[in-house]
């Protein structure tokens, strides 16, 4: 497989054009030459092979060839909703949500959390986590770098949501220790095979009593991944593999 590199343009056929600035510093990291093929995708599906027809000092031009109709996506569409980890873990909680085929994170602060953001902390730190994701499905082959809400408060980001539909057209699970909570497995084997899911997952110390009741409000079913605790980055990624049929 050909370097691959993503590119936030209109792609077709025939094309030339100068790769966005990240992806022309990566391929003169990488010491290509004029000549040399690659791979640009745009997230709107597939990818398409490039040459390189210019070097210059801070930018690099190519020539876009064929598309490949090339999915790489999961069987389910799984959207994270998480409260944020501390340090260095939503980062790696990011990366690897990519790798496994998430659909869409959404970064959340809660009673408990560690990590807090506001203003522009909060936005560069969600356009570093959206770098992490395109860097990821450059790396892993996936064609649709799942975008990364900007950091919400949790009981604001439920107050947004649709009312809960009898028959809702994504399943809606909280992680939850609660007695009584089902297991995620279970949860799933009755819904459809291509039913979307949204999984609500808290940061370390998980949600408090108040803030899993306005998510049970919402349409959230509590759901448990095993008789074991899973760390807040660990549970959100198990839950994925899981639901995306990996």
């Amino acid at each position: 497989m050909s370097a691959r590199f993503f590119a936030d343009l209109p792609l077709q056929a025939g094309a030339t054009l100068a790769l966005p600035d990240g992806s022309a510093r990566h391929v003169q990291v990488l010491r290509m030459q004029p000549g040399q093929t690659i791979t640009v995708f745009n997230g709107q599906g597939g990818e398409w092979t490039a040459t390189i027809t210019r070097m210059g000092r801070s930018d690099v031009q190519v020539c876009v060839g064929e598309h490949r109709a090339a999915e790489r996506e999961a069987g389910r569409r799984v959207h994270l909703a998480v409260g944020m980890p501390a340090n260095e873990r939503m980062d790696w909680l990011v990366e690897k949500a990519a790798e496994l085929g998430v659909a869409s994170l959404q970064p959340l602060q809660s009673s408990r959390s560690v990590l807090r953001l506001a203003g522009e902390r909060a936005e560069k730190k969600k356009n570093h986590w959206q770098s992490v994701a395109i860097a990821a499905c450059e790396q892993c082959g996936g064609n649709r770098p799942p975008p990364v809400a900007a950091v919400r408060d949790l009981a604001a980001w439920l107050q947004s949501l649709p009312a809960p539909d009898p028959q809702p057209p994504v399943l809606r699970c909280l992680l939850s220790l609660a007695e009584g909570s089902q297991p995620l497995t279970q949860v799933l084997s009755r819904a459809a095979a291509q039913t979307p899911l949204c999984f609500l997952s808290g940061p370390e110390g998980g949600f408090s009593p108040a803030e899993e009741t306005l998510a049970l409000a919402a349409g959230f079913v509590p759901v448990t991944l095993g008789p074991r605790v899973l760390r807040a980055e660990t549970a959100a990624l198990a839950a994925l593999v899981m639901a995306a049929g990996h």
